[in-house]
Formats: C-alpha cells, sequence, structure tokens
C-alpha cells in the first residue's frame, strides 16, 4: 500500500526567550499565576527581521537537512498558518522561494491551532492519490504580533515558533511506517469562544486574540478525546499501542485531562508547553521536532498526532515513524 512517510522534521524559534518573570515586569501578573494555570515557563517571541515566513523557512530547512533532501526533490509545501506575513500572497509562496523552489504547488491553510494536522491531512491525501511525491508540511506562527499585551488572560499563553515536516509518497507493508489514520473536524457554532477581533473584510484591522478559556478549556477535553477515539477505531488499533502523543502544546491541564480520558500515562506525552508555550499551528511540528533529536521518538514507534483550535476546529493522526 502507498501511504505518507515522514522522513524528516525541523524547527525554528526566534532569538529572543521571554520567561514569566520578565512578561511580569510589563503586564499585571507573575510566574506562580502563570505556571499554575498553565504550565508555562517561558515563551520565544519573534523580533525585528523575525516573521512567520523567516521562522518557517527556517524549519523547513532543517527538516529537508534531516531528511537527506533538497528543496529540487519537494513537490508540494502545505503552510499552515493564523499569522500570514501577508493578507496574500500565501506565506507558503514566500518560503518556497527562499528555499529556492519554484513551479510545484505551494499554499496555505487556515484552521489556527489544529492547522498542522489539516495541512498533514491535505498533504496524505495528495500524495497517496499520486499528485504529489514529496512534501513539505509547516506550521508557523507569530502570534505575539495578535496580542493584546494588556490582556493578562491571553497574552501570556502564546509563543511564536516554527515546525516543518517532510513526508513521502512510498509504498509499505500494512505494518510498515506512515501516516494509518487521519480525522479532522470542524464546527463554527463555537466561533466567539475563540477569535480575533479584526480581519481585512470586517474591520481592516489585525485585530486581537480573544478567548473564553474555560468553555474552551471544556470543549477541548471532549472533542480531542472522541477524536482520539475514531483514529484509533479507523486503524483498529487499542490506545494502550500508543508510543506517544505528540498534542497541541496549549494548557498543561487539557494535555493531563486528554491523556487521562484515554488511559495513557503522562510520561508517553511529549510535553513542551513549558519551554515554548502556546505556537498555534507550530506546536505540533515543534513538540514532534523536539522529541524525535532528543531520542524519546524512535524509528517503529506509534505516535498520535491531535490539536483543538479556534473555529472550533480539531483533528488528530496516528503515525507509524
Amino acid at each position: 500500500m502507498i501511504r505518507s512517510v515522514l522522513k524528516g522534521s525541523g524547527s525554528c524559534l526566534p532569538a529572543k526567550a521571554v520567561s514569566n518573570d520578565e512578561l511580569s515586569q510589563t503586564v499585571d501578573t507573575s510566574d506562580e499565576w502563570i505556571r499554575e494555570r498553565t504550565g508555562i515557563a517561558q515563551r520565544y517571541i519573534a523580533g525585528d527581521g523575525e516573521s512567520t515566513s523567516t521562522l518557517a523557512t527556517g524549519a523547513a530547512q532543517a527538516a529537508l537537512d534531516d531528511a537527506g533532501l533538497t528543496i529540487a526533490d519537494i513537490d508540494l509545501l502545505i503552510l499552515a498558518t493564523a499569522t500570514p506575513d501577508h493578507t496574500f500572497p500565501s506565506t507558503a509562496t514566500q518560503v518556497q522561494h527562499a528555499l529556492g523552489g519554484r513551479n510545484f504547488p505551494a499554499f496555505d491553510v487556515a484552521a489556527v491551532c489544529s492547522g498542522f494536522l489539516y495541512a498533514l491531512g491535505t498533504a496524505d491525501a495528495m500524495l497517496r492519490c499520486g499528485m504529489a511525491k514529496c512534501a513539505l508540511v509547516i506550521g508557523a506562527e507569530t502570534f505575539s504580533r495578535i496580542l493584546d499585551w494588556e490582556d493578562r488572560a491571553t497574552c501570556v499563553l502564546f509563543g511564536d515558533g516554527a515546525g516543518a515536516v517532510v513526508m513521502a509518497a512510498q509504498e509499505t507493508a500494512e505494518d510498515g511506517p506512515g501516516i494509518l489514520a487521519t480525522r479532522l473536524h470542524a464546527d463554527g457554532e463555537y466561533h466567539e469562544l475563540l477569535y480575533v477581533d479584526g480581519g481585512p473584510s470586517t474591520t481592516g484591522t489585525v485585530g486581537h486574540v480573544r478567548m473564553r478559556g474555560r468553555e474552551v478549556f471544556r470543549h477541548a477535553v471532549s472533542n480531542l478525546a472522541s477524536v482520539l477515539r475514531e483514529v484509533l477505531d479507523d486503524a483498529n488499533i487499542e490506545a494502550s499501542a500508543i508510543d506517544w502523543i505528540v498534542p497541541h502544546q496549549a494548557n498543561f491541564r487539557i494535555l493531563d485531562a486528554t491523556a487521562r480520558k484515554l488511559g495513557l500515562p503522562m510520561d508517553r506525552v511529549v510535553v513542551t508547553v513549558d519551554s515554548h508555550a502556546n505556537t498555534s499551528a507550530a506546536s505540533v511540528p515543534l513538540a514532534l521536532d523536539v522529541a524525535r533529536r532528543d531520542g524519546r521518538i524512535k524509528p517503529g514507534d506509534l505516535i498520535m498526532l491531535e490539536a483543538m483550535g479556534g473555529g472550533f476546529t480539531w483533528g488528530a493522526s496516528l503515525l507509524r515513524v
């Protein structure tokens, strides 16, 4: 069978890390308040000369290097972001150009924190049906540019960064590597629980992130547990067989509650929210790259990727590396 197989991963963070203590000097908050509610200790904030496209390009090049490939081997590029460099053209085309690529499809996907799962699912479908042979899939954000720095309920939660993977169509055995199953969902009824209060067609402004945290938490735990069960059923695999969950890094409490619903211990959950905060579409590929590079995730491991974001959108993908 033809599957989309992981060939490499990479990540890129801004130069500046901002601790909770540093943040408390300008925001009415404290290290204790942030850690207790979120598990976050620091985040990276993009500075001058750093943008979604520059971070995405860095992560993509690192993934290509990890795979032992060049941009000449790529024939599809999908970039998930809610913070594009420009309204248009797509940030994906800017990354394509920066890497030296030409004449293959490159486009953005907008599904906020679930964006990487949406992008990966799209790439998987295109690879399996023969529309492409080798894809760069990227999640990149500069959420610091859309935060209200006077709203401590939201501004302490987010950070900037990018993660990327190289996926290739490959013939494999049933127990071989590749994406085994993916499920994606959306429900626009809950738009006002997590959104940005601006846009080119409505206010003509960029706007700021607005969130009703308690309601989002409740939906996140329920929706993520449900979609994980769907993916496991599709793949005919028990939760106990999962080696690692690589979740969207929104809040440590959400990670813990989701693992409990699956009956899995937290020592099988990749956690980077403490050092990266919530990097939206970048958080899943960032965490995946960290766990691959530090040796936790090894060839042959079965990993579950999952995320939920504004929209609401949510999804999960089961992958054997």
